[in-house]
């Protein structure tokens, strides 16, 4: 396992409509924070936290400004967009990385306007870049959170869903297994293992499943809306619940419809979760 890399911090979930994408969230019975808005960038963003992690909803809200090439992912339409691995010191990562033999870039600050009905406040953080292929293609990078206290906060941490924390995300590449060696060199090789057609990646919170094209609907039977993208791609995301028979008796009072996966999986079509698989687990 990695020193310095300590989970999946976040997933991002790229929307066409970010008051619509808040709507439909908060309908699925997720509580989001305010709007946070990234200083001198065209995006804005709700999110949902978790005591480890959380769900980021981004979308454009200045076409004029940089975008971060979300108006080009957007053109396949909405949905994962990519994924963020915690550490808790960006230059310790990146120093561990290179010694790996990854390629990364050097550390750079990064903040977002949040606003709170008392006032703004800039939360901060450091963001490290890596290689492409050091993720195998797929959209991540590493944050730090400068100041935590002010994106965790108590009201936000609790869902009418009874959603915990983000359990998993699977993502879709054309080789697992070459996958599995770009990610032995983040995480080491003792997080990886494959079995079943599937390389799971221990991330420390949250792990990583990468399956094959052909295994899409194997993963996520009776999914009618399946995204297709060019690969690789993130197609779906987890959340851990302590009691599904809360969850789904929330989902029934909303109206929102579901499949049953088993007894201790339920999972939400993509048309109603802004274009991501959205599962839910009991933990």
């Amino acid at each position: 396992m990695s020193d310095h890399l300590t989970g999946i911090d976040h997933v991002l979930l790229g929307v066409r409509d970010l008051e619509a994408a808040h709507r439909a969230f908060a309908h699925l019975g997720f509580t989001l924070s305010p709007r946070g808005r990234h200083i001198g960038w065209g995006t804005a963003n709700y999110c949902a936290m978790f005591r480890i992690g959380y769900i980021e909803l981004l979308g454009i809200v200045d076409p004029a400004q940089f975008t971060n090439n979300l108006d080009r992912f957007l053109e396949g339409g909405e949905g994962l967009l990519g994924l963020a691995f915690a550490t808790d010191d960006a230059e310790a990562a990146a120093a561990e990385l290179r010694g790996r033999g990854v390629a990364v870039e050097e550390p750079k600050a990064l903040s977002r306007k949040l606003e709170l009905p008392e006032g703004d406040v800039e939360p901060a953080f450091r963001t490290l870049h890596m290689a492409a292929s050091a993720t195998a293609g797929l959209s991540a990078f590493i944050v730090q959170h400068l100041t935590p206290e002010m994106v965790w906060q108590d009201a936000w941490l609790a869902h009418p869903n009874g959603a915990q924390g983000i359990v998993s995300m699977t993502g879709v590449v054309a080789d697992p297994g070459a996958a599995a060696i770009a990610f032995e060199a983040l995480f080491g090789s003792d997080a990886v293992s494959a079995g079943h057609g599937t390389i799971e990646i221990r991330t420390g919170a949250g792990l990583l499943r990468l399956i094959a094209p052909g295994s899409l609907h194997r993963q996520f039977p009776g999914v009618a809306n399946l995204t297709s993208r060019a690969l690789p791609y993130l197609a779906g995301l987890r959340i851990g619940v302590t009691d599904l028979a809360r969850t789904a008796a929330y989902l029934d009072g909303a109206g929102v419809s579901f499949a049953r996966d088993g007894d201790r999986l339920l999972r939400v079509d993509p048309a109603l979760a802004c274009g991501a698989v959205l599962e839910f687990a009991e933990v």
